[in-house]
């Protein structure tokens, strides 16, 4: 079950954390995958060489996704180059935290740039390929915030929350063509970001998650290896949620 061989998936942000997860799981299940960065180019080839260390196949691909003529370059490239993309993971993504009255339009701008247009800019360019094919898989990644909301958060939970609207619409919208589009909200999952949390702030967390423990990059990865397999051909327009009983 899940095999993915054959397949040709595009990864944003896949160089560290839920996304270098993302880009490990779906290789070990067969995909070629490319490996999308902006900066960190080391960590990037890491990950593609472990990758290839494992039997698998990657390369890597920099742009990035707020910049919307360089991510149409790239992903018609990779088309090109490989005559598809059957799995497109918007990962790609950023977090700005301010209580609202401190929010930035600067900071509304690099959030909303990367976070909305940069993957439905991937959406669309990848979309071309699948209705050719008449086959595809998309998979925006949100957040629990995105649903649920969260202090200190407004602008970045707004902009996730727009991803899962963005992902219900081109469900409806491809449907037709065999093409599934459904969002990941992840929860407490322990990354970068959470490592930069002190201990309380952690703890306060934590009181909310009836699982009682973080979650884990691969935990992520999983429901992203399910969603690109034919096994969920009949899943579109839907939220995965990832996130041990935090946003039920």
């Amino acid at each position: 079950m899940f095999r993915l061989t054959g397949k040709v998936a595009v990864v944003t942000g896949g160089s560290r954390g839920i996304g270098r997860a993302c880009c490990e799981a779906l290789a070990e299940h067969g995909a070629h995958v490319v490996i999308n960065y902006v900066r960190g180019e080391q960590a990037a080839r890491e990950c593609a060489d472990a990758i290839i260390a494992a039997g698998g196949t990657a390369e890597l691909a920099a742009f990035d996704v707020a910049d919307t003529a360089a991510t149409e370059t790239a992903l018609e490239a990779i088309i090109k180059a490989h005559g598809k993309i059957d799995i497109l993971v918007a990962n790609a993504g950023i977090s700005i935290d301010g209580l609202l009255l401190r929010v930035k339009d600067e900071d509304l701008d690099k959030l909303w740039h990367t976070n909305v247009t940069g993957s439905i800019t991937c959406a669309r360019v990848a979309m071309k390929s699948m209705m050719r094919a008449r086959s595809g898989r998309i998979i925006f990644m949100s957040s629990v915030v995105g649903e649920m909301g969260n202090v200190g958060q407004t602008a970045y939970a707004a902009t996730k929350a727009a991803v899962i609207g963005a992902a219900k619409s081109i469900a409806r919208e491809y449907a037709a063509r065999n093409v599934t589009v459904n969002a990941i909200a992840p929860g407490f999952i322990d990354t970068d970001m959470t490592h930069a949390m002190n201990d309380q702030a952690k703890e306060a967390v934590l009181k909310a998650v009836p699982l009682g423990r973080t979650g884990s990059a691969r935990d992520i990865a999983a429901a992203c290896v399910y969603l690109a397999s034919d096994e969920a051909g009949y899943v579109t327009g839907q939220v995965l949620r990832v996130n041990g009983g935090m946003y039920v």
